[in-house]
């Protein structure tokens, strides 16, 4: 796929990441030849995403050590040596050894505090400022053991968001909600408009009803104070650059996969999950930002890649893997506290972000070579 030879950053490469011309952008990029970069290259060579509209502008992303967020602070910072554009990228995050990492190798301004708290950022210039709220918890077994901080981060922290927009008259915001918020429904697909059924008295619902709340509040502030948000709904997004210590379904059938080891499901697996790879996910963000109307909601998933946990897991073992090992069903005794969504039997609808022009481009087949390349490189 690519030469060997190994530059791990642009700062060790001694190249200034905001000035430094597209070819010799595209040399060093060919020589790194990792996965993780790969899919940056493709983000930044989209042509659909108007990038020019970002020349010169402040772009803040909020959860920016977490997957899409540390994601789309790589793919701003690539845009600007690629289409020689001059952003300014600031990240949000509660890690500041993570955030550090952003700084000091793609140029991003990071400023560590928690979103729960009231924001004053410096740096954001009226009129000149975009932004993505990415932060959220989303560990499930938090979600039933603390549903108090789910909530409270997820409302809160949209809030101080919309004010901060609200305040700097950005030119457009994107709140990234999730799937989860259609909650069961009897539907075999589902649009934007469709929702379905939530239990308010199982915590565990406390992560999509929050998340609802949250779109209701972006709904509120685009009614009264005209702020240009727009929602996108993401399905389950992994890819090159997931943590390895990911607690999510699919990330612990990769590490039985990689192990050796039978895949273990807790569940009969029928609940039937919708998936989106990373660089996908940021390119319908992107997307989003730029063409999406105000007020509007976009689901963002590869329908070809909607199938049942337990065709996941068959998939895994069969096809990636090649049936060195099988998928078997191990129901634990706590399997009350790890925070499993109940099963659901949809697949997501995504005729309005296509409509924007976004295509996804790999399915979960392709999603699985990739992490598992990614996360065998990585050692």
């Amino acid at each position: 796929m690519y030469k060997t030879v190994r530059v791990a950053t642009f700062a060790e490469a001694g190249i200034p990441v905001g000035g430094m011309p597209s070819s010799l952008f595209c040399e060093v990029w060919f020589l790194m030849g990792n996965l993780r970069d790969e899919d940056i290259r493709q983000i930044v060579s989209d042509s659909n995403i108007p990038w020019e509209l970002l020349d010169g502008a402040t772009v803040l992303v909020t959860g920016a050590t977490g997957l899409v967020g540390g994601a789309l602070v790589r793919a701003l910072s690539a845009a600007n040596a690629h289409h020689g554009l001059s952003m300014r990228i600031l990240g949000h995050g509660r890690d500041a050894a993570k955030g550090q990492q952003l700084a000091d190798v793609y140029g991003a301004r990071f400023i560590a505090g928690d979103i729960r708290e009231p924001l004053s950022i410096t740096g954001l210039s009226n009129h000149s400022c975009y932004m993505f709220h990415c932060a959220s918890i989303t560990k499930s077994a938090d979600m039933v053991a603390k549903p108090v901080d789910v909530i409270g981060t997820s409302v809160d922290g949209t809030r101080n968001m919309l004010e901060l927009a609200r305040e700097m008259e950005c030119k457009s915001i994107v709140y990234v909600s999730s799937m989860e918020v259609y909650g069961q429904t009897g539907m075999h697909e589902v649009r934007e408009k469709d929702l379905g059924f939530l239990d308010l008295s199982n915590p565990r619902s406390s992560y999509p009803e929050s998340k609802r709340l949250c779109e209701s509040m972006c709904a509120a502030y685009a009614k009264q104070y005209d702020i240009p948000v727009k929602i996108v709904r993401l399905a389950q997004t992994f890819g090159a650059g997931t943590d390895k210590n990911d607690t999510r379904v699919f990330a612990q059938f990769a590490r039985s996969a990689i192990a050796g080891n039978d895949i273990e499901l807790h569940t009969e697996g029928k609940s039937r999950g919708n998936y989106c790879y990373t660089s996908d996910a940021v390119c319908a963000l992107l997307t989003v930002l730029l063409k999406g109307r105000n007020g509007e909601t976009y689901n963002a998933a590869n329908p070809a890649a909607s199938m049942t946990i337990r065709q996941m897991a068959d998939l895994v073992a069969n096809d990636v893997f090649d049936g060195k090992i099988k998928a078997v069903v191990n129901t634990p005794e706590d399997i009350d506290g790890r925070g499993y969504a109940p099963d659901v039997g949809y697949t997501l609808n995504v005729d309005k972000l296509m409509a924007l022009g976004w295509t996804p481009k790999y399915g979960l087949d392709e999603m699985y070579r990739r992490l598992v390349a990614d996360w065998q490189r990585a050692g």
